[in-house]
């Protein structure tokens, strides 16, 4: 027979090998029963373990016995105790105190609030060593800079900003383009006295495009929308130049291979309060380049107008063509949320 361990504690005893049953055994050198008819000796009885170290007193025992002594619990070196299993350093006089910097934040996080990139995207610019900390070049991921440290990127000093989300309701004519060398009319111009922080386009619209346009420099917020994996949805209003074929609606939806790959709407169906069957609305997650009006040139119609009415969770609601506003609070809540 294998040995057992019997009881709890410190002052256990075994069976051993040897052990032979018997009705009535005596009661064992520790004090325990031999038998379940015996009475077991209280808790406060137990003899010293080997070593001649007590036996911890439980709490369970001290109430039952108030005047058992109370044990001392064994804490790290160096330390005291506050609370049960808590214990914090001792901090003797002349120490000096430990202080923390709560106002340290890391460098690629400062790197996208200053909206110059988002935080990934910052983590390759520090790699690559063009990013510098009161003149020393900084390529350590997770470096910490402090209030009063000085930043440049390729030489230029940045400064942390304020966020901004500006949504404009976009009018024909103009190229989403932060400038350009041809001297056309650009969306910038447009919200050129919104803020003072330097904002960017979140995705695109084509020149002939009207309809929703989001700016923020906010770099983490503008790589969430624009990248495909967080779906992020676009609603179009379409017009082309014939009736748009009921099949070809389903055909949107089933898939469309162009030369970048097969793309599908969400949803394609005749917009309700249309003029005729060549206005249809689409939703779609895509943010390929011109990709609603290759699709429906795919299919033979050549789109007239076209319109985002929706942008994630944005609506045109109350914001005429051509002009823009700040969202609320809610509304960066809810696009945060985006999934």
């Amino acid at each position: 027979m294998n040995t057992r361990k019997t009881g709890t504690g410190k002052g256990r005893t075994t069976t051993g090998r040897g052990a032979k049953p018997s009705g009535s055994k005596p009661a064992s050198k520790s004090g325990r029963p031999t038998s379940r008819t015996e009475k077991p000796t209280s808790r406060t009885e137990k003899p010293a373990v080997r070593g001649g170290k007590p036996a911890p007193i439980s709490d369970r025992t001290r109430k039952e016995n108030p005047e058992a002594p109370r044990s001392t619990s064994s804490k790290p070196e160096g330390t005291e105790e506050t609370s049960k299993h808590i214990f914090k350093p001792k901090v003797r006089k002349g120490d000096p105190l430990p202080t923390f910097n709560e106002d340290a934040v890391r460098l690629n996080k400062y790197l996208s609030n200053a909206g110059v990139c988002s935080r990934r995207e910052a983590d390759v610019l520090i790699q690559t060593g063009v990013v510098s900390v009161n003149g020393e070049v900084i390529t350590e991921m997770g470096y910490k800079i402090k209030p009063g440290d000085k930043i440049q990127y390729d030489g230029e000093t940045i400064n942390a900003e304020t966020k901004r989300y500006v949504l404009l309701n976009k009018p024909k004519g103009f190229i989403t383009t932060m400038d350009d060398p041809l001297g056309r009319k650009t969306v910038m111009g447009l919200v050129i006295k919104a803020c003072k922080e330097r904002i960017y386009p979140v995705g695109r619209l084509d020149r002939d495009t009207t309809g929703l346009l989001l700016f923020t420099n906010d770099g983490d917020m503008a790589k969430k929308l624009t990248h495909p994996r967080y779906e992020a949805t676009k609603i179009y209003h379409v017009e082309v130049d014939k009736p748009v074929q009921s099949e070809h609606l389903e055909q949107l939806m089933s898939g469309i291979e162009l030369e970048d790959g097969t793309i599908k709407a969400d949803k394609a169906e005749y917009v309700k309060d249309g003029k005729s069957s060549r206005e249809v609305g689409v939703e779609i997650h895509s943010g390929k380049n011109r990709i609603v009006r290759r699709m429906f040139e795919k299919l033979g119609y050549e789109v007239v107008k076209l319109d985002r009415v929706q942008f994630a969770s944005l609506t045109k609601k109350d914001l005429p063509r051509g002009y823009y506003r700040h969202l609320t609070e809610k509304e960066v809540h809810f696009l945060k949320m985006t999934k």
